[in-house]
C-alpha cells in the first residue's frame, strides 16, 4: 500500500468531520455542534494535520504530529514526536491499520527528524494499541484524562 501526505485542506476536513464511526468508536466522532472550530482547528498549520490519500489522491485517513496528539494528563516531558491518525470509517478492521501507522511514522520521522515517536490512545481501543504494537511502539504509561475518568495509554517507538 502506498500513501502520500498532504497538508489538510478545507474539502478534506470537511469529509472528515462527516466522517461516523460504529460504537464504541463513536467517541472519535466529531460533534455536529462545534462543527465550525473543528474546521478551524483542522485547519490551523500549528496543529500540523496532513490528509493520507492513497494512489488515486482519494482521502483514507488523516494524521497530526505535535501537541494534537497528547491528552491531558499524561506525561510528555520524554522528547518525542507525538503522532495522533484516523482512518476513513469504512476502511477501519480490515487488517490495513499497520500500513497506515506504518507511513505516518515514515513521514513523521523524515518531516521532523524525529528520534522517538509517541501515541496517545484511548484505553478501550484495543485494536488501535495492537496496531501500534505491530509497527514497533511498547506501552510506557496509563493515565486518566484530566477532568474525566477517561484511561489513556502512551506507547512509544524508537527510531
Amino acid at each position: 500500500m502506498k500513501f502520500s501526505f498532504r497538508q489538510l485542506e478545507k474539502e478534506h476536513a470537511l469529509s472528515i468531520l462527516r466522517w461516523r464511526y460504529p460504537s464504541p468508536y463513536d467517541y472519535y466522532n466529531f460533534n455536529v455542534d462545534t462543527i465550525q472550530e473543528d474546521l478551524c482547528y483542522l485547519l490551523d498549520p500549528l496543529n500540523a494535520f496532513c490528509a493520507i490519500l492513497n494512489m488515486h489522491e482519494e482521502l483514507e485517513g488523516y494524521c497530526s504530529f505535535g501537541v494534537d496528539g497528547q491528552v491531558l494528563g499524561g506525561d510528555y516531558r520524554t522528547e518525542a514526536l507525538d503522532i495522533g491518525m484516523g482512518i476513513r470509517p469504512d476502511l477501519i478492521g480490515q487488517g490495513y491499520g499497520k500500513h497506515y501507522a506504518q507511513a505516518v511514522v515514515r513521514y513523521g520521522i523524515n518531516q521532523y527528524r524525529a528520534q522517538q515517536c509517541r501515541v496517545t490512545i484511548a484505553e478501550f481501543n484495543k485494536r488501535a494499541q495492537r496496531v501500534w504494537q505491530q509497527v514497533g511502539f511498547e506501552q510506557m504509561e496509563r493515565f486518566v484524562k484530566i477532568g474525566t475518568e477517561e484511561e489513556f495509554v502512551i506507547m512509544l517507538y524508537r527510531v
